[in-house]
């Protein structure tokens, strides 16, 4: 076995860099998380309602055709469960 930072064929030098930066951004991942439950406390205490707020924040990722097929896709669910105007299920 050499002396240069290798164990069983493992670079111990590039390990550790991987798992520090993989620990640092977990670090920061929990820093944004708690800024963002920071903000639904907040909009929670002007009035707005944290649980729709989050369907808007999914509904903004998703581009319109992707939306308007889900949105198509729910009405017929509904409609065949006689939640909606349509057929009985």
């Amino acid at each position: 076995m050499t002396n240069s930072g290798e164990t069983g064929g493992v670079a111990a030098g590039q390990l550790k860099a991987f798992v520090e930066r993989i620990e640092r951004l977990e670090e920061e991942k929990k820093a944004i998380a708690d800024d963002i439950k920071d903000v639904y406390a907040e909009a929670k205490g002007n009035g707005f309602d944290t649980k729709v707020l989050k369907q808007v924040i999914a509904l903004r990722k998703k581009d319109t055709a992707e939306r308007e097929e889900e949105e198509t896709i729910l009405d017929l669910y509904l409609a065949a469960l006689g939640m909606i105007g349509g057929s009985e299920g």
